[in-house]
Parts: C-alpha cells; sequence; structure tokens
C-alpha cells in the first residue's frame, strides 16, 4: 500500500527576496542613522574627535575607570550636543509618521502635519506668549494649547450630522489657518523690535534651548506613535482605500480615521511647540519612503520614520554647523527638502505612484 503526500506549497522566492531586500534596507537605515546622530556629536564651533565621544560614552557607565573627561567636554557634548541630537530625531521621526497618517487618512498625497492649522495656531499661540509674557506660563506651553485649539476649530467646521468628511476637514483647516495667520500678522504688527525677532525666529523654527528634560518628553513620544501606528498599519490600508470599502471590511472609518488624525496632531502640536514651525518633513519623507519601501503602511511607517529622524538630524547639524551663527533649522529644510523631493518625483515617482 501506498501513501501519497500532500504536495508542498510553492516557495514565493520573489517574495522572499523582496522581504530580505526590505530587512537589510531597514536595517542599513538604522545603522546609519546611529553612525549620522555618532558624527554630529563631533560637529559644531567646538570640534572634538571619536576618541573624545567615546570617553564621554564611558564616562556614564558605573563601571568605568578610564581618565577623567574634561567638564568643557561634558557640557559641550553630553548637556547640550546629545539633548538636541536626540530632540532633531524625535521631531523628524513624529513630523514623518504624522504626515504618513495624514496622506492615508486623507487619502491625498498632499496632506502633512499641519493641514488642520496646527502650524498657525501654534504660531499666534506662540506670538502672544512673547508680546504678553504676563499672561501665559511659557511661550510653549501658549504654543501647544492654541495649535490643539486650531484642530478642534477645524473639527468642529468640518463636521455635519456626526460626520467628518475629509474634504470638508481640509477645508476647515484651510479657512482656521488664515485666520490665526491673520492674528499672528496683528501682533507681529504690534509688537516692539525685539519681540518681533523672537516671533521670527520662532516661526523659523530651531532646536536652540535643546536639553534632557526636552528629549526625555519627545523621544519617548516619537517611539510610542511609531509603535502605534506600526500596530494599526493595516487599518491604515484599509483606510486609505475609502469608507465604503473600509466599512464592507470592518473597519469603521468614524472611529479609526479621528483616532488617526487625533494622535498625529497631539503629537505634531506638542512637537511644534518645542521647535517652532518646521516645513516639508512631514510632506517629504512619507514620500520618500513610499518610494523606497512601497504604499503598504506596514513598511511605509518605520521607513517614514526612520527617514524623517535622519533628514531632521541632517538639517539640524548644518543649521549649527554652516555658519559661526546659527542658522534657522526651517529655512535649512527648505532648501534642501524642496530640491530632494523633485527628484524623487522625477526619477522613481511614475513606478511608485502607479
Amino acid at each position: 500500500m501506498t501513501f501519497r503526500t500532500a504536495p508542498e506549497k510553492p516557495v514565493n522566492v520573489n517574495y522572499l527576496n523582496k522581504k530580505l531586500k526590505r530587512l537589510v534596507l531597514f536595517a542599513a537605515l538604522g545603522i546609519l542613522l546611529v553612525l549620522a546622530a555618532l558624527f554630529a556629536s563631533m560637529l559644531g564651533t567646538y570640534k572634538t574627535g571619536p576618541k573624545e565621544i567615546i570617553r564621554l560614552f564611558g564616562s556614564k557607565l558605573p563601571f568605568y575607570s578610564g581618565p577623567e573627561v574634561p567638564r568643557l567636554h561634558d557640557v559641550i557634548i553630553w548637556k547640550l550636543r546629545i539633548p538636541r541630537i536626540l530632540l532633531s530625531m524625535a521631531a523628524g521621526s513624529i513630523f514623518a509618521l504624522s504626515g504618513t497618517a495624514y496622506q492615508a487618512c486623507f487619502r491625498n498625497p498632499l496632506a502633512e502635519p499641519y493641514i488642520l492649522g496646527v502650524s498657525a495656531g501654534a504660531a499666534f499661540g506662540a506670538a502672544l506668549g512673547i508680546v504678553y509674557p504676563a499672561l501665559f506660563v511659557s511661550v510653549r506651553l501658549s504654543a501647544f494649547a492654541f495649535a490643539l485649539l486650531a484642530v478642534l476649530l477645524s473639527w468642529s467646521l468640518a463636521s455635519t450630522r456626526g460626520s467628518t468628511p475629509g474634504a470638508a476637514l481640509v477645508i476647515a483647516g484651510v479657512v482656521v489657518s488664515s485666520v490665526f495667520s491673520a492674528l499672528v500678522s496683528s501682533l507681529k504688527y504690534i509688537a516692539p523690535d525685539a519681540q518681533l525677532r523672537e516671533i521670527t525666529f520662532w516661526m523659523m523654527g530651531g532646536f536652540y534651548y535643546a536639553g534632557w528634560q526636552d528629549a526625555a518628553l519627545l523621544f519617548p513620544l516619537a517611539l510610542l506613535l511609531g509603535i502605534v501606528f506600526s500596530f494599526f498599519a493595516w487599518k491604515m490600508n484599509i483606510l486609505s482605500m475609502g469608507d465604503e470599502e473600509a466599512r464592507s471590511l470592518g473597519v469603521d472609518p468614524r472611529f479609526y480615521r479621528p483616532f488617526f488624525i487625533g494622535a498625529a496632531t497631539f503629537a505634531s502640536a506638542f512637537t511644534v511647540s518645542s521647535s517652532g514651525i518646521i516645513p516639508w518633513v512631514g510632506l517629504m519623507a512619507p514620500h520618500a519612503a513610499r518610494m523606497l519601501f512601497g504604499s503598504d503602511n506596514s513598511q511605509l511607517v518605520p521607513g517614514s520614520a526612520l527617514l524623517g529622524a535622519a533628514f531632521m538630524l541632517l538639517c539640524d547639524t548644518l543649521a549649527r554647523s554652516l555658519t559661526g551663527s546659527e542658522i534657522p533649522i526651517g529655512i535649512v529644510t527648505s532648501i534642501l527638502g524642496a530640491p530632494f523631493l523633485i527628484y524623487l518625483l522625477r526619477s522613481r515617482g511614475r513606478a511608485a505612484y502607479q
């Protein structure tokens, strides 16, 4: 008597190779990001070498028994540069993750974190805190509060009969942004020269006052946002197919769209309150990741986070290293972001969006 065995399932070699290539690419991006962070810690007005960096990190370990680290190195590298590097990477990741979520929820490749009035509301709150410091505890808290207020206004204007259409939300965001931008212009008109200069610099973005406290708040927020979005990435894929398709597949857009938009907006508002307005990152990083990893959000979410962190780190390093005085990072992101996005669209855009 002979027994027939069930035929083995054919192995999809192309799928395995594609998956392996993406894993290698993710690993390479992660390693390059760590190396870039270490390299950035050496650059600045006061330059240091790899030996000083290794000795400094070693001195923070409990079993270190090497030579004493100079106090100047500890202050410049550990207390100033490292928190700023971590803060810039976290901010870039949050903007990139928020842009990915917005583009999936709105089904719009031009959607980005500031679309609901976050930047305009934060700018008005910061300007109000600068011109009338006695009214607010801090400029950062004022910027964060008005950024959330702008989003709530956009949401309430767009909501009709218990639903919030994506197109109406975008239009409401444009209207609210225009109102807050006009209010900012009014405050700039009446502000004295010193306060006007401070408002202008805040609106161009920067990590001038970065410290360990800021990094300790923003870095875990970036990690949490990345984990949550990665876990629910398949729901983003379904939402990007449209409301009818989402309902037929068991995903309620009335719950998950506000969930993704709310989480992205809260994180973006918190980041803007710490860094000021930094354009392009939330728009550029998801597009660059889409051209490297495809449109599947399970790959796109971590890819966007890594690329956003790398791009922001590069821009911040250039901003504080190119000249003797620091350049606002918003200028650097605009100069580098626009040509890079044009290059990606011209070279690989057609294949990525077919």
